[in-house]
């Protein structure tokens, strides 16, 4: 097939664009590398069957040919960029889902939005359901996320209600692995203080809980999402739910780092509990994480350890 991958060049799209390929499949990669980065996926430029193109999908992309399946992974995603690019990451899942939504429907191909356990916002139901509605204040620091992947969700159905386009909604809770910018999100930010044997910055009290899936296991669940016959939301993550304290303790270990742990106070929103029921996307889809956080941590640290 022919699949267009969003985001192409950051963190998950650029492991995304890398499975397909091998799979046998033609992949544009569309960025406009504001986090993306090209070294992500500069040894997939050697390849025929991948191309690379540099736009923003906020303006309608230039995309000759047909195409199959559209996975939409393009918007900034760090906590860091909540307050310096909000602007960006609304318009990314605004007018940028907008318009795959139309190349999807003039194509007739499939859509797969990439949206996120954010829309639940600082949950009042644990763990999470598809069917929960999530708590989410729409006008916080945080909102320029949660409320432009809710309001990308409402898009995606209203365009298979009414163009009877075929979308895929993923709600991706953490994740983690190879490749993660280090861009204030929780495991690399230890991962990078932990190697430096720098103080570990916990925020809170450390006591809020968080579910990391390795990208490997994300892939495939975002896989076997796009090629499945449904179209309402499904939760991608880990079940296992660790404290932030839980996970500052096992990346010590894995790093032999002597860091001391310090406490800083807790951004505005931040969820206290994050943890996916996952029981739709087994019974479904077949699919849940394989890869233990201890190993994929071992990788993900192994592999920062040859970046530095």
């Amino acid at each position: 097939m022919k699949i267009l991958v969003t985001g192409g060049a950051g963190f998950i799209g650029s492991h995304l664009c890398e499975r397909l390929l091998v799979d046998g499949h033609e992949v544009i990669c569309a960025d406009n590398l504001g986090s993306g980065k090209k070294d992500n996926i500069k040894h997939l430029l050697y390849s025929p069957k991948f191309k690379f193109l540099e736009c923003d999908i906020s303006e309608y992309p230039q995309i000759s040919g047909t195409i199959d399946q559209i996975y939409h992974l393009a918007s900034r995603a760090s906590p860091i960029d909540f307050s310096e690019h909000p602007i960006e990451i609304m318009k990314a899942n605004s007018f940028g889902t907008y318009n795959m939504l139309r190349l999807a429907r003039k194509h007739h191909a499939k859509m797969l939005f990439a949206s996120t356990s954010e829309i639940y916002g600082d949950p009042l139901e644990h763990p999470q359901k598809e069917t929960y509605w999530g708590n989410v204040n729409s006008v916080g620091i945080r909102g320029c996320y949660d409320e432009s992947k809710r309001f990308g969700e409402a898009l995606c159905m209203s365009f298979h209600r009414k163009y009877l386009v075929d979308v895929k909604i993923a709600r991706i809770f953490n994740t983690y692995g190879e490749r993660m910018s280090n861009d204030g999100r929780v495991v690399i930010a230890f991962i990078k203080q932990a190697l430096k044997n720098e103080p570990l910055t916990v925020y809170g009290n450390g006591r809020q809980t968080r579910s990391f899936c390795h990208v490997s296991d994300l892939v495939d669940g975002l896989i076997k999402l796009m090629n499945s016959n449904y179209n309402e939301p499904f939760n991608l993550g880990s079940p296992h739910e660790n404290t932030v304290l839980e996970i500052a303790d096992i990346i010590k270990k894995l790093t032999g780092s002597k860091s001391e742990i310090v406490f800083c106070p807790l951004p505005q929103d931040d969820p206290k509990k994050r943890n996916p029921d996952i029981t739709k996307a087994k019974e479904k889809l077949g699919w849940e994480p394989k890869i233990k956080l201890e190993d994929g941590l071992q990788r993900t640290i192994k592999w920062f350890k040859e970046k530095s």
